[in-house]
């Protein structure tokens, strides 16, 4: 097993290459941003790239960032040759080329949830929840991984700027709606309870863009990736009240600000950081 103490090797930026067990021969680099005082008490986050499998610029967003927050945040990069497209990244890995269903130990959403495992069974670090944020193709990774139950050990998730949603709704087939998923009203009652956040950066309304997906699906959930973010939730809470239960999702607006993992980051952090110290003790 990766000796992943390596990424608390010293504060700052460090660089680990790993496999998971259920994904073999598909190599993960994780990139962590390490804050100054950093011990098995710091909480851990894990942050999710974009479409472009950036990840060290995703930490390098977090790295001013992460002493002020006083968590540790880790970026597991999914490289594009051994996790090629959406399929195997935003959409989970959770069907082959022909549609057939993989096993869910396969899909890429149990990822975190088996680091963080890994992490604890190590010493890195001995606490009980994590905190998870993605922007992008990232954000579409998080969201999908909270809605499908890789959420036991999660303290708080936020999304931010994805391009498409799987909506809270079972008569709309995955990945652009949880139907078919197994999926059934007790268990989308139990995700609208889950403590979602969802960030939309005011200014993330070009179209035109050659990530912005275009698809028809896509383009049935607004015409921008802001215009998404607000019928996500809203879609939430009109089926919260339809279920007879309580939708604990929030979106946030962020003012000014386009299609910017960096910037998104820099938002994110203070909101981030207070729910993970602030979550059941270690």
């Amino acid at each position: 097993m990766t000796d992943l103490s390596r990424l608390v090797a010293h504060p700052g930026a460090n660089d680990l290459d790993t496999t998971d067990p259920f994904l073999p021969g598909r190599a993960i680099v994780l990139r962590s941003a390490v804050p100054r005082h950093c011990t098995a008490e710091t909480p851990v986050l894990f942050a999710h790239h974009g479409v472009l499998r950036n990840g060290g610029d995703y930490r390098d967003h977090f790295l001013p960032l992460v002493d002020e927050a006083g968590m540790l945040v880790i970026v597991p990069e999914f490289p594009n040759e051994d996790f090629p497209g959406s399929p195997w990244y935003n959409f989970g890995n959770r069907a082959d080329a022909e549609g057939k269903p993989k096993p869910r130990e396969e899909w890429t959403y149990g990822v975190d949830s088996r680091l963080f495992a890994a992490l604890r069974g190590q010493g890195v670090t001995r606490r009980r929840r994590y905190g998870l944020w993605g922007h992008s193709a990232g954000g579409q990774f998080v969201h999908r991984l909270v809605s499908l139950g890789f959420r036991d050990e999660v303290a708080v998730a936020v999304t931010a700027n994805a391009g498409t949603y799987a909506m809270p709704r079972l008569d709309v087939d995955f990945p652009y709606g949880l139907g078919a998923t197994g999926l059934d009203e007790a268990g989308l009652r139990a995700l609208l309870r889950f403590r979602l956040t969802v960030m939309a950066g005011t200014a993330d309304i070009d179209a035109t863009a050659e990530h912005f997906p275009k698809e028809p699906a896509a383009m049935a959930q607004g015409p921008t990736r802001h215009a998404r973010a607000h019928a996500y939730v809203a879609t939430a809470r009109a089926q919260a009240e339809a279920l007879g239960t309580h939708c604990n999702w929030t979106i946030i607006d962020v003012p000014d600000v386009d299609h910017d993992g960096g910037r998104m980051a820099v938002a994110a952090a203070p909101i981030l950081a207070a729910a993970l110290h602030a979550s059941e003790e270690i």
